[in-house]
C-alpha cells in the first residue's frame, strides 16, 4: 500500500489521512506469526474506541496461549537459523530501511495512533512517529560498534569477553505512546541480533499492526525475526511465564511490573527490564534564570500528550516568594487550553486514552479536593460541544497541596498538577525525594553550586536543570526506586540485549 501525502497535514480532520484509516480499519486485523498475518487460534476479537467520540476504531484477533507458543517458536527458528547468518552490516542496512519506511508512512502511523490513542496528530506526527523514525536510525549505528574487553587476569592467560545477543525478546508496550515505545524496544534488540515477540496495549495496536505490515510488505527481514501479539494484558502475563522466552521488555505500570517480575522468577528466571511510574518533581527556586520560561515549560511538560506520560514534571515545588506568580501564570496556561478532536487544529488537548482512564483521573480530582487542596483551574470532565462523546479531563491545577495527600503520593497519569510551596533547599530535597518512585526530576536556578547540589541529592534516574525533559537516544532513560530497572535509549539498552561471555586461553 503507498504511502499518502502529507501535504494537507494541519488542515483539519476531511482529509485522506483519515479516508485511508478508515478503509484500513473496515477488516479486522490479525496476528503477525513467522512473517505471516494468520488467524487467532480463539474467535476472540476486542474492539477498540476512539476517545474523542467513544466509538469503535475498528477491531483485532486476540491471542491464546498456543498464539503465543507459535510465535516463540518461530522467534527461536529465526534466532538459531536465518537471522544468525546476517551480519551486522546487513543488520544496519535493514534497520535504516525501516526508519526510511516509516518516514514514507509517518502520516498514516500517525493518523492511526491519533485515532487510538487520543493524543493530538502534531503530537503523533512530530513527536511520536518521527521519533520511531530516527531510532532505528540511531541503533542501526550501533550494531557493529559494541565491543567486548580484554580481561587483565594472572598467569598464562588470555581472557576475554563477549556480548552476544541474548535471544528471543518478549516486549510489551503501553498505552501512552504505541509506536514509539515498541520502536524503543524494537531497534536494540534488533541491533545486538535478537528476535522479538512484541505485543501492543490493548488500547493502542493499530500503529503497531500498520509498522509490521510495512516492514513484511518491504521484505525487510527474515521471516519469524518479528512477531506481533495482540490481546489483553493476560496474554502479556504468559509472555513473561513462557520458558523459552529469554528476556522481557516491560513499559507500564509499577503494580503491572511487579507482576512481571514474579513471573519471571516463577518461570525461567528471565532478566527484565522495566520502565513504570513516576511522581516527578519540579523544583522552581526563586533564583530561576527565566521565570517566564520555568513556568512555561513545567505547564508544557506536563499538559502535553494530555498528561499521560511516566516522566511528566506532575509534583512542582515553588520558593514561598514567587509561589503566588507561579500559581497565576499556570493557572491561565490550563484556563487557556481547548481540548478538543486530535485532528482539529485548534485543540491543545486531545481525550484520555479511555473511559476507566478518564473516570480514574477524575477520582484523583475528587480526592484532591476532599483531602483539602485548593483547585485553581479544571477539575472537571469537558464536555464542551462535540466533547461530550469523549473522554476529555481539563487541565487541573491544584495549589497549597500537602506531599502526603494521594494526589502528590501516586501516579494520576493524567492533566492534573499539584503545586507545593516551600522556604529552603533542605526542606525542598526531602520533599523532593519522599515518594516511591524515582523516575525524573528537575530544578531551576542560576547558583552553579546549587545545581549541582541540588542534582546530586535528587532521587531520580534522570535530572534536568533549567529544562525540564531533555532526552536525547545518546543519553539513558530510566528510573530508580519503583519507577524500574534498566534504562531504555543509548549503549545501556543494549547491554540488555546482550549477554557477557567470558573466555579463557591458556597458553
Amino acid at each position: 500500500m503507498a504511502p499518502i501525502s502529507e501535504k494537507a497535514l494541519f488542515e483539519g480532520i476531511d482529509q485522506p489521512k483519515l479516508t485511508w484509516a478508515k478503509e484500513w480499519l473496515e477488516t479486522t486485523k490479525k496476528l503477525y506469526v513467522n512473517g505471516q498475518w494468520v488467524s487467532s487460534a480463539s474467535d476472540a476479537v476486542i474492539e477498540s474506541i476512539n476517545p474523542a467520540n467513544g466509538q469503535v476504531v475498528g477491531s483485532f484477533e486476540s491471542a491464546t496461549k498456543e498464539d503465543v507458543d507459535k510465535a516463540v517458536v518461530a522467534a527461536r527458528e529465526a534466532f538459531d537459523g536465518a537471522w544468525s547468518q546476517v551480519t551486522k552490516k546487513e543488520r544496519a542496512k535493514m534497520l535504516r530501511k525501516i526508519s526510511v519506511l516509516i518516514e514514507e508512512h509517518q502520516a498514516e502511523l500517525a493518523t492511526l495512533e491519533s485515532l487510538d490513542n487520543g493524543k493530538l496528530y502534531t503530537e503523533s506526527y512530530q513527536d511520536d512517529v518521527q521519533e520511531a523514525s530516527d531510532i532505528f536510525e540511531y541503533y542501526a549505528g550501533w550494531t557493529d560498534k559494541h565491543y567486548g574487553e580484554n580481561n587483565p587476569v594472572e598467569g598464562n592467560f588470555l581472557s576475554y569477553t563477549t556480548r552476544d545477543p541474548i535471544g528471543v525478546c518478549g516486549q510489551i508496550v503501553p498505552f501512552n505512546f504505541p509506536i514509539c515505545m515498541a520502536a524503543w524496544k524494537l531497534a536494540p534488540a534488533l541491533a545486538m541480533g535478537n528476535t522479538v515477540v512484541l505485543k501492543p496495549s490493548n488500547q493502542t495496536s493499530f500503529s503497531a499492526i500498520r509498522l509490521f505490515e510495512i516492514i513484511d510488505e518491504a521484505g525487510v527481514l527474515p521471516k519469524g525475526v518479528l512477531n506481533l501479539i495482540l490481546g489483553e494484558g493476560a496474554i502479556g502475563s504468559y509472555i513473561s511465564r513462557h520458558m523459552d522466552i529469554d528476556k522481557i521488555s516491560f513499559t507500564g505500570s509499577t503494580g503491572v511490573g511487579k507482576k512481571l517480575v514474579r513471573d519471571s522468577a516463577d518461570s525461567n528466571l528471565k532478566p527484565v527490564t522495566l520502565e513504570l511510574g513516576g511522581k516527578s518533581p519540579n523544583i522552581i527556586f526563586s533564583d530561576a534564570p527565566n521565570l517566564d520560561a520555568a513556568i512555561e515549560r513545567s505547564f508544557y511538560g506536563l499538559f502535553t500528550h494530555k498528561g499521560e506520560k511516566c516522566s511528566a514534571p506532575t509534583r512542582l515545588f515553588v520558593q514561598k516568594d514567587i509561589y503566588d506568580r507561579v500559581v497565576s501564570q499556570i493557572s491561565n496556561y490550563a484556563k487557556s487550553y481547548t481540548c478538543g478532536d486530535p485532528f482539529d487544529p485548534q485543540s491543545n488537548q486531545g481525550p484520555q486514552v479511555s473511559k476507566s482512564h478518564m473516570e480514574s483521573i477524575l477520582g484523583y480530582i475528587e480526592s484532591g479536593i476532599k483531602e483539602g487542596a485548593r483547585l485553581v483551574a479544571g477539575g472537571e470532565r469537558d464536555t464542551t460541544g462535540q466533547n461530550e462523546l469523549g473522554y476529555f479531563v481539563r487541565p487541573t491545577i491544584f495549589a497549597d497541596v500537602d506531599n502526603k495527600m494521594t494526589i502528590a503520593q501516586e501516579e494520576i497519569f493524567g492533566p492534573v498538577l499539584c503545586i507545593i510551596p516551600f522556604e529552603t533547599e533542605e526542606e525542598v530535597v526531602k520533599l523532593a525525594n519522599d515518594t516511591p518512585y524515582g523516575l525524573a526530576a528537575g530544578l531551576w536556578t542560576n547558583d552553579i553550586s546549587r545545581a549541582h547540589r541540588v542534582a546530586n541529592k535528587l532521587d531520580a534516574g534522570m535530572v534536568f536543570i533549567n529544562k525540564y525533559g531533555c532526552y536525547d537516544f545518546a543519553s539513558p532513560f530510566g528510573g530508580w526506586k519503583q519507577s524500574g530497572w534498566g534504562k531504555e535509549y543509548a549503549i545501556h539498552s543494549l547491554q540488555s540485549y546482550t549477554k557477557t561471555k567470558a573466555i579463557w586461553v591458556a597458553y
